[in-house]
């Protein structure tokens, strides 16, 4: 299992992207989300990478954290959901919004991925309810840039960031840290990330006590 590729982008494609590994090339599918934050031709990049095997198949795709390449695997478990699909849905939502959308249950947000009906939305949503509080808490697990004697004279980039980025939610790390505390506290694993979810939505630059604060509230019993 090939699980991680770190090596010089050759070029980039509309799908995907070919990186030199020391004289192999290995072309990595990659969401177009994805794509825009990969440096040029010539320079460094690393990605988690998923390989999919079939008799006559064999394909990569690649992603720059543990949560989108779990949330990938996930997401192609679900009947109807092939590879294409999954980065479809994380090309539009990325990782934490897929995360949200899962633990809210917000169907109509999984369907505004290009090619997700509203069958199969629902279909995502129900199936993967329950796994998205051990994939929040995962955190963000970025892959590390690759140092510099890996690949020889290459110059080492910074991926950059997409050119229209969606407002960034309340950190993985804050996420995943709030979601533990209310498993402590004794909270089903679905209804605490649910509710911590929300809360990261509505405020999206709350640190992990706050989000406790305000994921309690939410979970509070109404009277």
């Amino acid at each position: 299992m090939i699980g991680r590729i770190a090596g010089r982008i050759e070029y980039k494609g509309d799908d995907h992207v070919l990186i030199d590994v020391r004289g192999v090339g290995y072309m990595v599918y990659c969401s177009d989300r994805v794509l825009a934050t990969l440096p040029g031709p010539g320079e460094v990049a690393a990605l988690y990478t998923d390989l999919l095997v079939r008799e006559d198949l064999l394909q990569l795709f690649g992603f720059p954290t543990l949560v989108e390449k779990e949330w990938h695997r996930l997401l192609t478990s679900v009947q109807g959901i092939g590879a294409k699909a999954s980065l479809a849905i994380l090309g539009t939502l990325g990782p934490d919004g897929v995360s949200r959308a899962i633990a809210l249950g917000d169907v109509n947000a999984i369907k505004t991925a290009k090619g997700i009906g509203p069958k199969t939305a629902q279909r995502v949503v129900i199936e993967l309810k329950d796994k998205a509080p051990a994939v929040m808490a995962m955190g963000s697990g970025t892959v590390t840039t690759p140092d510099a004697d890996v690949i020889e004279d290459a110059p080492v980039a910074r991926p950059r960031a997409p050119t229209a980025p969606a407002p960034a939610p309340a950190s993985a790390s804050a996420q995943a840290e709030a979601l533990s505390a209310l498993s402590n506290l004794g909270y089903a694993p679905a209804e605490a990330a649910g509710a911590v979810a929300q809360a990261a939505e509505d405020t999206p630059d709350a640190e992990t006590s706050a989000l406790i604060r305000t994921a309690l509230r939410l979970l509070a019993p109404k009277a």
